[in-house]
């Protein structure tokens, strides 16, 4: 299979290698021309098989990145091609993409892609959406970037499928996170376990609550014991705000999911000021002592 692919950043440029180790042939395109194959778009179109279905698969940032990257691509395209979105778009882009490109008869796949910087080792986990037609044309990229094992799924058919999957999927990775979070600070805190690490560890073989991100939580802590080293800050790529929002909107409950994504925006607040109404109301009712914040003279 010949298969183009624009964005080489850490998981695009992953990518590229484990399908090429993988017996497929792939154009890359990067605005790094240190690790671009081709100087343009268009360069990457020419350079796919004119005999075949050209596909290319988009690995940019989501949101506009991603939408001019498919626009241009339009341009380029012809009836019976295919548009990859690799990146993590919101499944309602992916709706727009879609009907844009069938204008000109183009086909499109959206595939949310998880593995992050382990996945050339270890495979990917693919979410894909689209029809079967469009998915053939595709599987043999889905065959080489996968994990030996399963990893795969076609989870819909209509446009947008695979995103909301992955976005789901996103929104639970925030809760287990959180819950690894506030076990760990509570075992910190209390002055009676000796060794967290070592509790961490522990937890790795036959308990119901291990899981890869249990092995990352355990190997940060093994390096930097109590996280002397981080700041207690963590960014929302998007998705679990969109999990949220669509739980909302479908009156489906994600309390859990939810109050992680909260406890993400307080991380942001060095001096809460929420909390600082909180201490007033309870001085007001209760006399309860208040800290004052020390200002510059």
């Amino acid at each position: 299979m010949h298969i183009g692919l624009v964005g080489l950043g850490k998981m695009g440029g992953n990518m590229r290698t484990r399908m090429r180790d993988a017996g497929l042939t792939v154009v890359g395109y990067d605005r790094n021309p240190d690790l671009s194959d081709v100087d343009s778009l268009a360069a990457l179109v020419e350079a796919l098989p004119e005999d075949e279905p050209r596909v290319v698969w988009v690995m940019v940032p989501a949101g506009e990145p991603t939408r001019s990257t498919i626009a241009e691509l339009r341009k380029l395209l012809r009836a019976g091609d295919l548009v990859v979105d690799g990146g993590n778009s919101k499944w309602t882009d992916d709706q727009l993409n879609a009907a844009a490109l069938a204008e000109d008869g183009v086909g499109f796949v959206d595939c949310g892609v998880s593995g992050g910087v382990w996945g050339l080792k270890n495979g990917y986990a693919l979410m894909a959406g689209g029809s079967d037609d469009d998915i053939a044309k595709v599987m043999p990229a889905f065959e080489a970037l996968k994990p030996a094992e399963g990893g795969y799924v076609h989870a819909g058919h209509k446009p947008g499928a695979g995103h909301f999957a992955k976005m789901v999927h996103n929104g639970i990775e925030y809760a287990m996170m959180q819950a690894y979070a506030e076990g760990w600070e509570l075992l910190e805190t209390i002055d009676l376990v000796e060794n967290v690490p070592a509790i961490f560890d522990s937890w790795r073989t036959g308990t119901v609550i291990r899981s890869w991100l249990l092995d990352l939580l355990t190997a940060a802590i093994e390096e930097d014991e109590h996280l002397d080293a981080l700041r207690g800050y963590a960014e929302d790529s998007g998705e679990g705000r969109w999990t949220v929002e669509a739980a909302i909107e479908n009156a489906v409950p994600a309390n859990v999911i939810a109050a992680a994504l909260f406890a993400r925006f307080a991380s942001r607040q060095d001096d809460s000021p929420a909390m600082k109404a909180v201490a007033a109301m309870r001085n007001q009712f209760g006399g309860h002592a208040v800290h004052i914040a020390e200002h510059d003279a």
